[in-house]
């Protein structure tokens, strides 16, 4: 049983379509419950498909994240894999209705929520995986801007989604380190530029310079890629806490390397999201 979020477009569905066709069954949180009816409906339709249910979520709304974890733990007493895709990109500043910067919300407390509230199912039902789709954007950013976490004083786009990317990576090692013994494992991964829908959000300027761009993308196909090798392949089973690109183990920016600051962001994560209790696992 694997978890998708972001499945009904990019890299997210190419990730849904490998894994059904590996016999996988599938569930996708989606926001647009017409899109994940179609997505659905031709994933069932490959012969020998397992079953594919939505449960439809705006990951921006924490209480939506909350209604759509308690739904896919109610059909799925096993979850065997999880993966964190879905995300977004905002030229300019915007909040959430819960009031948080809406990229951090969105690319960041999401997959930190869902994990969280889906975490001892996942322990309950290894081995599993936790996938988490970063990117090298990490690297726009030295660290995280704890005093300007909203992005009120200044914001630019590069900055604001290269600092949720990092927030990303600091999770998987944190989390890893706390799922030592549980044979539940985490990792992050870079697909590459791939040709999505990814930021169509920002205009006629922004969907006009993505379609420019679009021949020197990579296809989603190839930028799930590693999300469906994470999610499925022997070659890492037992490995954790690593950030892959291309199917190979790759070297982060030096501050998602830095363990002792990992910390700090989890702390965050849980005073943003609620979770004021570190979810408790067993070995």
């Amino acid at each position: 049983v694997c978890v998708i979020t972001g499945a009904t477009s990019g890299i997210g569905r190419a990730t849904a379509e490998g894994l059904s066709r590996m016999g996988a069954e599938l569930g996708i949180v989606c926001r647009d419950r017409a899109r994940g009816e179609e997505l659905r409906q031709a994933l069932e339709a490959r012969p020998g498909a397992a079953p594919v249910r939505l449960f439809e979520a705006d990951l921006g709304v924490q209480a939506q994240v909350r209604r759509a974890a308690g739904e896919i733990l109610a059909a799925y007493p096993r979850i065997h894999v999880l993966v964190n895709n879905a995300g977004v990109v905002h030229l300019e500043h915007s909040v959430t209705p819960d009031g948080i910067e809406t990229v951090f919300a969105v690319n960041h407390l999401a997959y930190f929520l869902l994990t969280q509230l889906l975490l001892p199912r996942l322990v309950e039902s290894a081995p599993a995986r936790i996938v988490n789709v970063d990117s090298h954007a990490h690297k726009f950013v030295p660290g995280i801007a704890f005093d300007d976490i909203g992005h009120e004083r200044s914001y630019g786009w590069t900055k604001v989604y290269g600092q949720s990317k990092l927030a990303n990576l600091l999770f998987t090692r944190e989390l890893a380190r706390r799922l030592e013994g549980t044979s539940v494992t985490v990792n992050a991964l870079h697909p590459g530029a791939v040709a999505t829908g990814l930021g169509k959000n920002n205009g006629r300027f922004a969907r006009w310079l993505i379609a420019a761009l679009r021949p020197f993308f990579r296809t989603p196909e190839k930028g799930a890629a590693t999300s469906v090798f994470l999610a499925s392949s022997p070659a890492v089973e037992g490995i954790s806490g690593r950030y892959f690109a291309g199917s190979r183990e790759v070297t982060p920016s030096p501050a998602a390397c830095d363990d002792a600051a990992a910390l700090r962001p989890w702390e965050l994560s849980e005073r943003l999201t609620g979770c004021a209790e570190p979810v408790q696992v067993s070995a």
